[in-house]
């Protein structure tokens, strides 16, 4: 279980880091559909983490206590 949840930490973390790369990208390129790109991941960028972290509660809420915490 640990080894999932470094997987998926690592993939949240590549899928932001790309969005602020192309969050940068598009605030720099002057085409007509740049305006729309650097809104929608102005957008994604900050809802991706609150969906991640809505996703996390709603887990914890429903598996109850946390398998690492029997573990201690």
């Amino acid at each position: 279980m640990k080894k999932l949840k470094r997987i998926l930490a690592l993939t949240a973390v590549i899928i932001l880091v790309s969005l602020y790369i192309v969050t940068l990208v598009a605030a720099f390129i002057s085409s007509p559909s740049s305006n729309t790109l650097f809104k929608a991941s102005i957008f994604c960028t900050v809802t991706i983490p609150i969906m991640m972290y809505g996703y996390l509660l709603v887990h914890r809420l429903v598996k109850g206590k946390s398998e690492d915490d029997s573990v201690k």
